[in-house]
């Protein structure tokens, strides 16, 4: 008798929770309109269960170590939130012990620094942060690479000299979706895809997009995404709840699986939750 293998589950790989009063969230201001209030668990929960997502990845939000113990107190407290990406300060001294330390907790899974937010295009490259780059490794934790197009050929260097760094490209890298700039990214993104192991997060697109966004004008973006890592190294995400500056929950899920539904079954598991597992080790 055949046993039926078991069912990826659904998982969402990428969102995060803030509480305002905490007051670390510098980015965070009233000019960002909705997303200006507190976002917390009790929120999220719902969304995930209309849409059968089992567990998530929770995403740093904050560069404070701070807010790194914050979310896993959420990891100790629900057991649908399956890993952590957190933050350390990798300028400092301190980086590997506080990396060191922060692995003592099961559900931390990886950090990210806030590349997209640091003045200096180069900072990855800074000899300095060898020894927080070979922490990760060495701990086997994943390094979340939030960067903009302009970022990618330094990231291709990064990897080159850290082969073994696990690393995923959030929302895609983000490119400028509305006003349609596609080639140097995609040339970018060509060259990550087949000289690296790197994985990237299908996330984040319609809020580069904007308000106005159609599926007609995300389909060149994931479907180039699909074909350039494949599904087995591209992983859904929803990024709420910054999506809610472009989306809801439900339509950005909606929308993936218009744009994954001719995969095979064994592909649409990969996107839905297969690599993000394999990936973060969940």
């Amino acid at each position: 008798m055949h046993s039926t293998p078991p069912k990826t589950p659904r998982i969402d790989a990428h969102q995060h929770f803030w509480r305002i009063a905490r007051g670390d969230y510098s980015w965070l201001t009233p000019s960002l309109g909705v997303l200006y209030q507190d976002f917390l668990p009790d929120q999220l929960k719902p969304l995930l269960d209309q849409q059968g997502i089992e567990g998530t990845v929770l995403v740093q939000a904050a560069d404070t170590l701070a807010e790194t113990h914050y979310m896993l107190g959420f990891a100790e407290q629900y057991d649908w939130i399956l890993g952590i990406v957190g933050w350390v300060d990798m300028d400092q001294a301190e980086a590997v012990e506080q990396i060191e330390l922060l692995t003592q907790h099961p559900k931390l899974v990886g950090i990210r620094p806030m590349i997209q937010d640091i003045p200096d295009p180069d900072w990855m490259l800074a000899p300095h942060l060898a020894p927080a780059f070979q922490a990760l490794i060495d701990h086997d934790l994943c390094f979340d690479a939030l960067v903009h197009p302009k970022h990618l050929a330094n990231l291709l260097t990064l990897l080159k000299r850290y082969p073994k760094l696990k690393c995923v490209i959030d929302h895609g890298a983000k490119p400028a979706i509305h006003v349609q700039q596609f080639e140097d990214w995609a040339a970018a993104m060509r060259h990550l895809a087949s000289e690296t192991q790197t994985y990237c997060k299908l996330s984040g697109l319609v809020t580069e997009a904007g308000q106005d966004w159609n599926q007609e004008q995300l389909k060149p973006y994931v479907d180039f995404l699909l074909e350039t890592f494949g599904a087995e190294r591209l992983m859904f995400g929803s990024d709420w709840p910054v999506l809610k500056l472009a989306s809801d929950y439900a339509e950005w899920v909606q929308t993936v699986e218009a744009f994954t539904n001719t995969l095979s079954a064994s592909e649409q598991a990969s996107v839905w939750g297969g690599s993000a597992k394999g990936f973060y080790g969940l």
